[in-house]
């Protein structure tokens, strides 16, 4: 508990008062934008400086994605706000604001100022960077954008609702792997489970910093772009993209390897191919989740996948029934440590514990974002010892026998063990197409205009994105190697190297000796793990195939 405590002193304490800074915070603050806005002036809009009398934008660039804030907005509250996709009105009140980030009077006025019809010779035009904040946030469309958005409104979760949202994004199917993780690493690799714990806790807060260090930022990409310029926005945001388009397939895995557990000795012949059970159910639980892809309004499976909470704590409990009261017991012992094959559950932890690309707009959305540093600490917390928790247990009861899922050892005539798979199985139902959403709206920034809000385009690009994630699971059937290969290459970079580069470069000139060099080392760690695991497990699952 004493390392918890100590990651705010070492990133210094937490502003309470976040209306309160002086004058030379505020001077340090602005000199700390002035990439982000040159860069946003430069690529997102060309607005004319000298003749803004005129009131209008010329917006010909934007900086994609726009659509990243409003699709993950989704995540950060129990009462989710609808969201209507597919026809003409897309995207309808999808995003919030907290207080501090909330559009204030001034920006109020230079709104109006924009968008009036006309004006006195005696008001004074907006700044470039207020115009480039303007063209990011307001509802006015741009060209190969997404149709027009309204404003955004506010939202005030609380603690309580914060911590939910937190570990509703931490503790998902990494859970089912943390068994398989001992049986690679050895019972001490759980040490490196809780060093990871703190290390995504202390950048988890480093991103709280980063968000503060410049007003305007909200989202992920948006630190990016304030580190990097353009390119980095780009480049995150891919690898953000990349990280869900990543769960979905594992989605698709765990839900066709689960359900050909219960029913194995399905198969057919179609057309002189022979399916088995995977490829069957793999197909099958591509079809049921598809039509919830095409949802024009999200809502009910926003509410629903809130219970990813409740799932992850009946698995467990399922788990635990069977080894105590079904009397399967914990008789199985293991290597203390199996260096040979801990890269592998370096990139498991990795997955399980990556959140990062949600937690600034859980920080935007809370009442007190002061408090988001406790949110952060509570919810690691939870899942560290509910991972711990179902890794020592299903370990002990399954040996080295245990599969990338504890679910698929649990034997199939006890009712706890149908709970635990069922509910394995239909959980991912609610959250497919919440996760698959933001990548599918990134896709149709792309396209032309004029076809912006088609319903036919965003059916075709979400059949196609759903299609692809059938192709590949089916292609790697590997639930413990393709999450390891995906906490190694994707996770370690969002969740450790990142947080602490765009920290470094946004706050540069204010940081201590002590948290350049915590950063610095967490940096090295961070990419030698994703290395060496990134090769451990494609060289997993080459073997594999």
């Amino acid at each position: 508990m004493m390392s918890w405590m100590k990651l705010d002193e070492d990133l210094g304490p937490d502003r309470g008062d976040d209306n309160f800074h002086t004058d030379d915070e505020e001077n340090q603050a602005h000199r700390s934008c002035e990439q982000y806005e040159a860069d946003t002036e430069s690529d997102i809009v060309r607005a004319p400086s000298r003749n803004l009398s005129q009131n209008s934008i010329d917006v010909n660039t934007y900086a994609w994605p726009q659509s990243y804030w409003q699709s993950i907005d989704m995540y950060t509250s129990v009462t989710p706000p609808s969201l209507g996709f597919l026809g003409a009105a897309s995207l309808n009140s999808l995003s919030t604001l907290d207080k501090r980030h909330s559009i204030s009077d001034s920006d109020s006025s230079t709104t109006r100022l924009l968008i009036s019809q006309t004006s006195s010779d005696k008001e004074v035009p907006p700044s470039p960077s207020q115009v480039a904040k303007f063209s990011i946030y307001s509802s006015c469309a741009s060209k190969g954008s997404l149709p027009e958005l309204p404003p955004p409104k506010e939202r005030c979760c609380s603690f309580s609702q914060a911590v939910l949202n937190g570990t509703n994004v931490l503790c998902g199917i990494g859970l089912l792997t943390t068994p398989y993780a001992i049986k690679e690493g050895g019972w001490l690799s759980l040490i490196l489970l809780a060093l990871y714990g703190v290390i995504c806790c202390y950048t988890g807060i480093l991103l709280k910093r980063c968000l503060e260090s410049c007003p305007g930022l909200r989202t992920y990409p948006d630190i990016g772009q304030a580190a990097f310029g353009s390119t980095g926005r780009f480049f995150l945001s891919i690898i953000l993209y990349l990280e869900l388009y990543g769960a979905c397939v594992e989605f698709l895995t765990m839900m066709s390897d689960n359900l050909a557990s219960v029913f194995p000795d399905t198969q057919m012949t179609l057309g002189g191919i022979h399916l088995d059970s995977h490829h069957i159910f793999g197909i099958t639980a591509t079809l049921v989740i598809l039509p919830t892809v095409w949802l024009q309004n999200l809502s009910l499976l926003s509410y629903l996948s809130v219970g990813g909470v409740l799932a992850s704590i009946l698995v467990a409990l399922c788990l635990l029934w069977v080894g105590v009261v079904n009397q399967v017991g914990f008789h199985h012992r293991g290597p203390a440590l199996n260096l040979s094959d801990i890269s592998v559950t370096i990139g498991i932890y990795g997955f399980g514990f990556a959140g990062h690309s949600v937690f600034p707009n859980i920080y935007t959305s809370m009442k007190e974002p002061s408090q988001f540093s406790a949110v952060l600490i509570t919810s690691v917390t939870f899942c560290f010892f509910i991972y711990t928790g179902v890794a020592v247990f299903g370990f002990l009861m399954f040996g080295d026998s245990i599969h990338s899922q504890f679910t698929l050892n649990m034997p199939t005539h006890f009712v706890a063990s149908k709970i635990a798979v069922w509910t394995t199985i239909v959980n991912p139902m609610t959250k497919y197409a919440l996760t698959m959403t933001p990548v599918a709206l990134s896709v149709e920034e792309l396209f032309p205009e004029a076809w912006t809000g088609s319903h036919c385009v965003s059916i075709f690009v979400r059949t196609l994105l759903v299609s692809s994630t059938l192709g590949v699971a089916m292609s790697f059937p590997f639930f413990g190697s393709v999450m390891a290969l995906i906490g190694s290459l994707v996770a370690m970079l969002v969740a450790v190297v990142f947080p602490c580069v765009c920290y470094l470069i946004l706050l540069r000139g204010r940081l201590t000796k002590l948290q350049i060099a915590t950063c610095i080392l967490i940096i090295i760690v961070g990419v030698v793990c994703s290395i060496i695991g990134t090769y451990s497990a494609i060289s997993r699952i080459a073997d594999q195939m």
